[in-house]
């Protein structure tokens, strides 16, 4: 018997590795002499460093960086095992959890720290950049990131403006030439599951800037800085990002990348399962486990149990998942290759009381299917 188990994290409670841990504890004491995989996946988001240091043995390293309001933090990317492929996570230095509720500012957040990961992997030697952009708290289109690179900013008459989204407006000529040369010819792999285009009703500012604090009044005025660094960028490069397909994601950090970059996107979850090499590991799986905080309809469109039931479906391996909760619209998961759904909550409990015991619950939940399935390996 061989079973992967190859879960996203479990947000505020259990890391991917962690919530991996604790199933496969499950499992075990059902199959104690299975072989037991563990494989925890991210989607370019928060962990999704650690997630791929994990899958192949890679060298973590951290460094002095900047929060997204310039304050001095330390944050981690890496190499994968064995290569000069740097991975880097815009929610290290530049994300949400780098904020409380009351600091979130979008007029000034910055991805300034995100270059800083940047050029400090371009220093160690990086020859390839997979960078994830989930969980940002910018909406700065890349220019914080740009500019600890090298781009700088100037108005009409030649003074500099601060590489911030509030003084984008002010931008008049854009001078690349300190950008490393390395960093426009390397490749970039870009992990987001974002589609949004950078500007207008379905663009970042719009979609995505009440979560970083936006208020509605400020919405337009972000709009309208995205457009006109786009447009001078734009300009200066001989691309036309506006209407592109991911230039809106993290705050029009995808922007950037398609602006200044050889780069090309993935979602994320197929990015660290191919990195991760899940279909090699995975060959001969009898059955596959996944699971996530909460899974409703939100989670076919691309979030990791669906990625993972898909590869599952190439080995002729069916995957079961096991969530936290579900939501609205979670029967659609069976319509993606998810053969089973099990909530692990064994009764009412508080959200308080079931983060806290996530471990135990999440093993003995994994316990529970496993005894289940067996009902039907031991008759097969």
């Amino acid at each position: 018997m061989k079973i992967v188990v190859a879960p996203d994290s479990f947000k505020g409670s259990l890391s991917a590795l962690e919530a991996a841990r604790r199933i496969g504890e499950g499992l075990a004491r059902v199959w104690p002499r299975a072989e037991i995989v563990l494989f925890p996946v991210a989607d370019g988001g928060e962990g999704t460093v650690d997630t791929m240091m994990a899958l192949t043995n890679g060298r973590p390293v951290t460094g002095e960086t900047v929060d997204p309001l310039g304050r001095p933090i330390r944050a981690e990317y890496g190499f994968l095992g064995g290569t000069r492929t740097a991975v880097v996570e815009t929610a290290a230095a530049s994300g949400l959890t780098r904020l409380s509720k009351q600091e979130l500012d979008p007029l000034r957040a910055s991805t300034y720290g995100l270059g800083l990961q940047i050029r400090q992997a371009l220093a160690a030697g990086a020859e390839k950049l997979i960078v994830g952009l989930g969980g940002s708290a910018t909406n700065d289109c890349g220019v914080g990131m740009l500019a600890a690179l090298g781009l700088r900013l100037f108005d009409r008459d030649g003074n500099p403006v601060e590489a911030i989204p509030a003084m984008l407006k002010k931008v008049a000529r854009i001078d690349a030439s300190g950008l490393p040369p390395e960093f426009a010819a390397m490749p970039v792999l870009v992990a987001s599951d974002v589609q949004n285009p950078l500007a207008g009703p379905d663009g970042a500012s719009a979609v995505f800037g009440p979560q970083k604090g936006a208020a509605p009044d400020q919405v337009p005025v972000l709009d309208d800085c995205l457009r006109h660094f786009a447009a001078l960028a734009g300009a200066l490069v001989g691309r036309d990002v506006l209407e592109s397909p991911g230039a809106g994601a993290a705050g029009g950090l995808g922007a950037a990348f398609k602006l200044f970059t050889d780069c090309e996107f993935k979602p994320g979850v197929e990015v660290v399962l191919t990195e991760g090499g899940f279909l090699e590991k995975a060959e001969g799986a009898n059955l596959i486990v996944t699971g996530e905080g909460r899974s409703d309809g939100q989670t076919v469109w691309g979030k990791a149990p669906v990625g993972v039931a898909a590869l599952g479906r190439r080995l002729g391996a069916p995957t079961v998942c096991l969530a936290g909760g579900l939501g609205e619209g979670y029967e659609k998961m069976y319509q993606k290759d998810i053969a089973g759904l099990m909530p692990m909550l064994p009764g009412p409990l508080t959200l308080e009381e079931a983060m806290a015991g996530a471990g135990p619950i999440l093993a003995e939940a994994a316990e529970r299917l496993g005894r289940l399935v067996a009902l039907t390996v031991d008759q097969s």
